[in-house]
């Protein structure tokens, strides 16, 4: 989706949305990535046998060597895939994502609001049996990061600030949503709110600063994430 700012066209919504399909090695990529938060999960929450991880641990070396392997084609690993496919977040393709179920709600303000929805599980875990604050801050950053790419301006965290109402619980579907409030010139302005149900769990504010499309294709032209680090 291309967006006239005003200031040239943009297209910066198209870093949240895909929109094109996913192709049959971007499926098996999904499914491996949920399967490695299976194993995430039960690795940590795990009381088998001493001698049983340990052949755990032989069966994922056994499969980290095929991923390993260099036989693919360059380009087409998962961390060079689109941004809603790769979010830390809400991403199918990541497997630290919980993955939040995101939407649009276009009946909020002038842009509409976006909706994330997720569970978090005992890695995420703070106090016990809820959420650490920090995996809280770090979804708001992710809804109001989409809901002010809305505005076509192509923009970046400059303040996120938490207010936290009330523990927010695990295996609890936790609905996180936001919604620009203002911009002014380079400043976009947002809002958010956490609930489970009707219980706030958490409020947010955000600043996003916009940035000219130059740089953002510049941040994208020297990002080479299956690069190995120089030595």
């Amino acid at each position: 989706m291309t967006i006239d700012s005003g200031e040239g066209s943009v297209s910066f919504p198209a870093f949240h949305d895909r929109g094109a399909e996913l192709s049959d090695a971007d499926k098996v990529r999904i499914r491996m990535a949920a399967t490695l938060r299976t194993i995430i999960h039960e690795s940590f929450m795990s009381t088998a046998t001493t001698e049983d991880i340990e052949q755990a641990i032989s069966d994922v070396e056994v499969a980290l060597q095929r991923l390993q392997g260099k036989s693919g084609v360059p380009g087409t690993a998962a961390a060079e895939s689109h941004f809603s496919d790769r979010s830390p977040f809400y991403g199918q393709m990541n497997p630290i994502s919980m993955p939040m179920e995101m939407s649009i709600d276009h009946e909020v303000g002038e842009f509409g609001a976006v909706v994330g929805t997720g569970v978090f599980t005992e890695q995420f875990e703070g106090p016990p049996g809820h959420v650490h604050g920090g995996f809280i801050a770090g979804a708001f950053d992710e809804v109001l990061g989409m809901s002010q790419s809305l505005t076509g301006r192509p923009g970046m965290t400059g303040k996120l600030s938490i207010t936290y109402r009330s523990p927010t619980p695990l295996h609890t579907q936790i609905v996180f949503k936001g919604w620009v409030e203002k911009v002014d010139g380079r400043k976009i302005f947002t809002k958010g709110t956490a609930h489970n149900g009707d219980v706030l769990c958490a409020e947010a504010e955000a600043l996003f600063l916009s940035m000219p499309p130059e740089l953002m294709d510049r941040l994208r032209k020297g990002r080479d994430l299956s690069a190995k680090p120089a030595d």
